[in-house]
């Protein structure tokens, strides 16, 4: 039994009794509680240094110029593959998806495509006819759309050719290169519906041609009953005017097809029966079949994904807890959900959609993901409202063989190694 003081005289001199085991026990405690205490002090943290920027005010409000992003950001920017093309006028460059945060893609950084160059055109010159198998034939200026009833969108527009050059093997170890032709933006203007009521479409008129205002006078054939559903002619982006490389002062928005039908500087619309087979829509945007077919008219984007991080330009630096982020989109409506795997598509696992899940936009999942510093195969699979599954590369070889160019939607594979770097591959 523990000899502890007893009694009266315990209150009156502590100095005569002898501490029993228990109070010893409780004594070492608190001092080895004390030393702990100390060492952490000792080893916690010091506070962030009081940098130069904070120690003095910094410049004022900058009126009369164009606001710019922080020039630590000077290398998110737009890139081209220079051997792509002949010349820069027939050419594309690239979103930094890799940078991208959140569903809207930045005006400044929304990727380019151009047939013949970027024209400048005058908007107060600028005239929209639409003439063929209608009763009033028009001719709009640019003050005249911008009167009639507007609405803002949230769309995606992706070039077809995004990721072609992966068909036959994983080349661009990129993720800018083989997924940057695309971009999602806050879209304003006129329904297109709202346009062709005004002159009104003979009951024969079912295909539309829309021509363009550049060098090129680039020109798709549509089948009107697209345009009387969901097209708009924008002239608002994010909300400021269209840039000029998205086609200022007006562009045609045909939500979840091919980009290259998304007419820029539009000029003429005109109605007819059947439809015109332009050189866009024979020799170039058609895809070749193991057969020696070509298939035509194959506007509609099938639900796709990619993971934006990590990937070859944001590698992992140590193991640890991460997020892994990327994007999906579909241009049959809405994003149902993004599956993602992290050992080539062996065992996969539900992603979080984040954010807005708009029909025929980008939508935003995470997973979040531990990593033990081993070899990785980050894969995403993107199923959309119709039931749609992004297919592998190998399913689509298979079906459509390795001579098209165009509407290559199949899950991507980023092989993580074990110093954290990030490589493009492709799994059989």
């Amino acid at each position: 039994m523990d000899q502890e003081a007893t009694g009266p005289q315990a209150g009156h001199d502590a100095r005569l009794v002898r501490p029993g085991r228990r109070a010893m026990f409780r004594a070492g405690m608190a001092a080895g509680m004390v030393a702990l205490a100390g060492r952490a002090r000792a080893e916690a943290p010091a506070p962030p240094a009081d940098d130069p920027w904070s120690q003095t005010p910094g410049p004022g409000v900058v009126s009369r110029v164009y606001g710019h992003p922080s020039h630590f950001e000077k290398d998110v920017i737009r890139r081209n593959v220079p051997f792509l093309t002949a010349t820069p006028q027939s050419s594309v460059s690239f979103t930094p998806l890799q940078s991208q945060q959140g569903i809207i893609t930045a005006s400044g950084l929304f990727f380019e495509r151009y047939h013949a160059g970027r024209p400048t055109v005058d908007p107060a010159k600028h005239r929209l006819m639409i003439h063929g198998m209608v009763e009033q034939p028009r001719l709009y200026a640019m003050r005249d759309i911008e009167r009639f009833p507007s609405i803002s969108r949230i769309h995606f527009i992706e070039c077809p050719a995004n990721g072609g050059m992966e068909w036959r093997a994983a080349q661009l170890n990129s993720l800018q290169f083989t997924h940057g032709m695309i971009g999602c933006a806050d879209w304003t203007g006129v329904k297109v519906s709202t346009i062709l009521e005004e002159v009104g479409i003979k009951p024969e008129g079912k295909w539309a041609l829309v021509e363009g205002a550049d060098g090129a006078h680039m020109a798709r054939s549509i089948p009107v009953s697209k345009l009387l559903d969901d097209c708009m002619l924008v002239y608002g982006q994010n909300g400021e005017a269209l840039r000029p490389e998205q086609g200022y002062p007006l562009r045609l928005l045909v939500p979840g097809w091919q980009g290259n039908v998304n007419v820029k500087w539009i000029r003429r619309i005109q109605i007819g029966d059947q439809p015109w087979f332009t050189r866009e829509e024979t020799s170039k945007y058609t895809e070749l079949m193991p057969d020696g077919k070509a298939r035509g008219f194959t506007w509609k984007l099938y639900a796709k994904s990619v993971i934006t991080f990590p990937c070859p330009e944001m590698p992992v630096n140590a193991p640890g807890l991460y997020e892994i982020r990327g994007f999906a989109w579909s241009g049959l409506g809405r994003i149902k959900a993004v599956d993602v795997s992290i050992d080539g598509g062996v065992n996969w696992t539900r992603a979080r959609l984040d954010g807005l899940v708009l029909p025929k936009a980008m939508t935003r999942f995470t997973l979040p993901w531990r990593w033990d510093g081993k070899p990785a195969l980050l894969q995403s699979r993107a199923i959309d409202e119709t039931g749609f599954v992004q297919p592998t590369i190998t399913e689509l070889r298979a079906a459509r063989g390795v001579n098209a160019i165009y509407n290559n939607n199949s899950i991507q594979t980023w092989q993580v190694k074990e110093n954290g770097s990030v490589f493009d591959v492709q799994l059989g």
